[in-house]
């Protein structure tokens, strides 16, 4: 999807530092071992850091047997906290924002002004405009505030016209200053009060997908009355959605024109065909070519029209006497009916028929893209009774959204599938591989959590970090298991394997954890600037990987032990544990003979 182009170089820089890693790991770092010729020196016992490791060790021990005494109590303790992260998200407690972006120092005012206004009255309008930006700027917020009438730029494409205008107002660094969202929520309301003609509506720019705005919606239709009426029953409908603002469409206000409808009846009365109307009105205004020349390759025309002074009122053009061909004389006002109106700017079309897209902005703490256009077609299916002719097609960041997330699951399915397999080759099993995979739903609750805590919104860059986040938390795990496998080969009790295996283990799990924290802990609170962007897919990994090595501290062992205790009766003990409840029985609750001592 969108998200997967954009943020390509981070898995490939990645992949390729992990293969650079593995290179110097199996070819050149033996070559340097052997060629430094330097030999281990024995430890010794009153050095600090090995106090400080067996104080570690003892203490994780003694909790780990704590909670294989009751193991299924602290698995059902870990269960409920998957459950209450799942909860949070579904609830909506954790907010949701696909496209959580850095806005660019930069945001638009747009001036809309009606078709037939002049240029000079589109930058009196503006030059308003500006006035009342700037009594809402701070002193030094500013870097440059530009004025511009004839002209407007948007995020798509440039327009031209005497009715646009625009003001630019670029930002200084957002040093202990507003950000853009803060700066243009202080001075909307105040803006949109300008007294005076058109339209203002407000234009914030970011870095990164998606190219258009949460709501872009397509009104379809052939007929124009119709689709008029549909855009603006559209357009009230997103209006009364909470959340939305700065709605407008790609109507452009054309001129203003004569519209002359011929009177058939008078016609008919007088014996004049209707061709012969429309001759008489062509001569009238453009005239008529009666003859053309060539001379040097050019190509010149004869035309004979009507002569007259320019009108400074088009509707005069009515009074223009004519002969009738019986010989009576009358004018073109006795044959046609008048009435004036606005020409369309421009005629856009989708999938071959007439469209009007209508945009709007959201407000990320009170809806989504998702929830908003949803609401949208809703209200759309109570209204469009009204508009047979008439249906609307959604696009703009809903699409980026649902393609993304369709490439994210596949992607996340299939890269679980390569992990289960490549373990399953390893472990040569079909369980442990499974056993290792649940440290993801582990590492999503730490994920959640962390969002929560941190008050940062569920966005697609934090999906994609959940899914970089399955392939590293899952080496914790691989490390314990395959050390207890390596325990129970050697024949020792799967108990005293899984408590043997976790003691030794603990540390190298602890300081790949906390040496990847560091790393990322930077990012994820912000010490250089805070980054909507990136600083949400640092903290999705910091929690998760947090909270994926307590949990698989505990958890991992606990299902270990059960699984290589039981074997055959796995499938009474799973259905023991979901009968606890009721029955009070534990197929586990006799206590082996645990170690007497967790010191070695």
């Amino acid at each position: 999807g969108i998200v997967g182009k954009f943020m390509f170089v981070v898995p490939f820089v990645v992949t390729v530092g992990l293969l650079i890693s593995l290179l110097q790991a199996f070819w050149i770092l033996p070559t340097q071992m052997v060629h430094s010729q330097t030999r281990p020196e024995a430890e010794d016992p009153r050095h600090w850091r090995v106090r400080f490791n067996r104080a570690v060790r003892r203490g994780y021990v003694r909790a780990l047997v704590r909670v294989l005494r009751r193991p299924w109590l602290y698995l059902g303790v870990a269960a409920l906290a998957f459950v209450l992260a799942l909860g949070a998200v579904l609830l909506g407690q954790v907010r949701t924002e696909f496209f959580a972006q850095d806005p660019i120092r930069l945001f638009y005012v747009q001036i809309d002004m009606p078709g037939n206004v002049a240029l000079e009255d589109t930058l009196a309008q503006v030059e308003r405009v500006e006035a009342r930006v700037r009594e809402r700027l701070r002193e030094g917020e500013a870097r440059a505030v530009v004025s511009l009438a004839g002209v407007q730029f948007t995020d798509i494409e440039p327009l031209f016209g005497d009715q646009f205008g625009q003001v630019l107002v670029s930002l200084n660094s957002a040093k202990d200053g507003r950000r853009v969202d803060q700066v243009v929520e202080g001075m909307r309301e105040h803006v949109l009060a300008t007294p005076g003609e058109g339209s203002i509506s407000f234009l914030q720019l970011s870095g990164g997908p998606p190219v258009q705005l949460p709501i872009n919606v397509k009104v379809r239709a052939d007929d124009f009355d119709e689709l008029y009426r549909a855009v603006e029953r559209v357009r009230a409908i997103v209006s009364d959605i909470e959340g939305t603002r700065d709605i407008s469409d790609d109507r452009t206000p054309g001129r203003s024109e004569l519209v002359l409808t011929p009177d058939h009846e008078a016609l008919a009365r007088l014996g004049l065909p209707p061709t012969v109307l429309s001759r008489l009105l062509r001569l009238h205004v453009d005239g008529e070519v009666v003859g053309f020349t060539r001379e040097g390759g050019d190509r010149y025309e004869l035309r004979v029209k009507a002569g007259r002074e320019p009108l400074a009122d088009p509707a005069r053009l009515l009074d223009d006497p004519i002969r009738l061909p019986n010989g009576q004389a009358t004018n073109l006002g006795a044959l046609v009916s008048m009435e004036t109106g606005s020409a369309p700017g421009n005629i856009r079309h989708w999938n071959l028929r007439r469209a009007v897209t209508i945009e709007a902005e959201i407000d990320p703490e009170v809806t989504n893209t998702v929830d908003v256009n949803r609401d949208i077609r809703a209200a759309w299916e109570d209204a469009r009774a009204e508009f047979p002719g008439t249906d609307l097609d959604f696009t703009g960041e809903l699409d980026d959204i649902e393609e993304s997330l369709d490439a994210m699951a596949v992607l996340f399915l299939l890269g679980l599938g390569l992990i289960y397999l490549i373990l399953a080759t390893q472990f040569r099993s079909y369980f442990q591989p499974m056993l290792i995979l649940l440290t993801v739903p582990m590492a999503f609750t730490g994920v959640v959590f962390g969002l929560m805590i941190s008050r940062n919104p569920l966005s697609l860059y934090t999906l994609y970090g959940i899914i970089a986040l399955a392939g590293i938390a899952v080496n914790a795990a691989i490390v314990l298991i395959d050390a207890a496998n390596q325990r129970l080969a050697a024949g020792m009790r799967p108990l005293h394997a899984t408590i043997y295996a976790a003691r030794r283990r603990v540390i190298p799990i602890l300081m790949t954890t906390a040496t990847t924290i560091a790393g990322l802990m930077s990012l994820a609170v912000g010490l250089g600037g805070r980054s909507l962007l990136w600083g949400p897919v640092a903290i999705t990994l910091v929690w998760g990987l947090a909270v994926s090595a307590l949990l698989t501290l505990f958890v991992i062992p606990v299902l270990y032990r059960l699984f290589m205790h039981y074997r055959g009766r796995a499938v009474v003990a799973v259905f023991a544990a979901l009968m606890w409840p009721f029955v009070g029985w534990l197929p586990g609750r006799r206590r082996s003979k645990l170690p007497k001592s967790v010191d070695q």
